[in-house]
């Protein structure tokens, strides 16, 4: 039972984050309406990357790609928010046949399977071979949690914490 409520709670404090992370660039005027969201008077004086009116594009972990060893939580923290509409590409090394790990791009259905890393009812959206060249691409389609991870040799890179992230994508005002 403890278990349970500490999930519970976790999931709570992560919902939450991912919530007040995605609001952020949404500077709310008088009455609780958004402002001029696009200004978002970042520290440096430039505006939010993906403060725009049309979707935009991100190239999965930046130059470092989809690869083993990156924190991509990080990297969809610094990245967000992210917007419906807004295209993931994940691109990877295809199979070598002289060794190493191949790499795919699941997608889990919710919070329990993620943090176990359980991929008995998770989609596979691009296999070994997608993300070579161009890369595969994934359009954020609704406002729900997507949860990414790498599922291959049994989510190796998933189960230590390497390849998986999760965005929550919302609409773009006005809506």
């Amino acid at each position: 039972m403890a278990l349970a409520n500490a999930q519970i709670y976790l999931f709570l404090v992560m919902f939450s984050f991912m919530f007040l992370h995605s609001m952020a660039n949404f500077n709310y005027g008088p009455w609780g309406r958004p402002g001029n969201w696009n200004k978002t008077n970042c520290p440096n004086g430039n505006n939010h990357p993906n403060a725009t009116q049309t979707s935009n594009k991100f190239n999965v972990g930046g130059s470092e790609n989809w690869r083993y060893g990156f924190d991509y939580m990080d990297w969809a923290r610094k990245n967000g928010p992210f917007f419906v509409n807004d295209t993931l590409v994940f691109k990877y090394d295809p199979p070598n046949p002289n060794g190493g790990f191949p790499h795919s791009v699941y997608l889990l259905p919710d919070y329990r399977s993620f943090i176990k890393c359980d991929f008995r009812r998770a989609k596979r959206i691009a296999n070994p071979n997608q993300g070579a060249g161009e890369g595969f691409e994934f359009v954020l389609k609704k406002t729900q949690p997507y949860f990414f991870a790498c599922g291959e040799r049994g989510g190796i890179h998933c189960n230590n914490g390497t390849m998986k992230f999760v965005v929550m994508p919302i609409k773009r005002w006005p809506y």
